[in-house]
């Protein structure tokens, strides 16, 4: 009688529910998938730069950099406050202060995690404008000379160089602070108590983001002179007619 009062009382589902794992959500949805996007890229934009048999995927991949940067800075000014560059640039102002302090021997660790993120963040960001504009004035010939090219390839390496000891430093925190870093690019959640600081998901925002840069890539795919398309196809079968 007193366990079917218990289970009547709900009990057991409000303890099922204490169980699970508290969370709040910190990133956005669109936030995520330009981060995740960037880096793809980046990475196969850095895998087929050399020779010219991917030379068109390298071009592709570059204008998708490109394009995902302006989406992320203009996101940065209309998107969610944890997402606006204001909110990065306010975290970087206290480098001056943490270094003053440090040299002082008034270090505060915690304060010089958060400013290396935030540093590497905005180096990588400010480093995506030159390698993507060198990249086109290689590919469209704007001067002559090799200069340019090598420019694109010290570019190519510092940005690679900065994503790695962003991934670096990531993982150390994690370690550090005994807390997963990585998840809230993942799912959007931290764990523990308290208010989410960011209060939509926008899921229809990166939703469209997605879409957007697949229908890009089709498009490029479509239009690139590989085997795979009708016209290089038809190309070729003349080119053997001929022979």
């Amino acid at each position: 009688m007193d366990a079917s009062k218990t289970i009547a009382a709900g009990a057991f589902p409000a303890s099922a529910s204490a169980t699970k794992p508290v969370t709040r959500r910190v990133v956005d949805a669109p936030t995520r998938v330009l981060h995740w996007l960037l880096a793809l890229s980046f990475l196969g934009a850095y895998v087929t730069a050399d020779g010219e048999r991917w030379r068109l995927v390298h071009v592709m991949l570059g204008y998708t950099m490109a394009g995902l940067l302006v989406a992320r800075l203009l996101w940065g000014v209309w998107g969610p406050r944890p997402a606006r560059l204001s909110m990065l640039w306010r975290k970087l102002q206290g480098l001056p202060a943490w270094l003053k302090a440090a040299a002082s021997g008034r270090t505060d660790w915690r304060q010089g995690q958060n400013l290396l993120l935030a540093a590497t963040v905005a180096l990588l960001l400010a480093l995506i404008a030159p390698l993507t504009l060198s990249g086109l004035g290689v590919y469209q010939e704007w001067v002559g000379g090799d200069w340019l090219e090598t420019v694109h390839a010290w570019l190519g390496d510092g940005l690679l160089v900065l994503v790695l000891a962003h991934v670096v430093a990531v993982l150390a925190l994690s370690v550090l602070r005994q807390r997963n870093l990585v998840a809230p690019m993942l799912t959007g959640r931290t764990a523990g108590a308290g208010p989410d600081l960011v209060k939509r998901p926008f899921a229809g925002v990166a939703a469209l983001l997605l879409a957007v840069v697949l229908a890009f890539w089709a498009w490029q795919w479509q239009a690139a002179p590989t085997p795979l398309t009708g016209d290089a196809r038809a190309a070729q079968s003349q080119h053997d007619d001929d022979d």
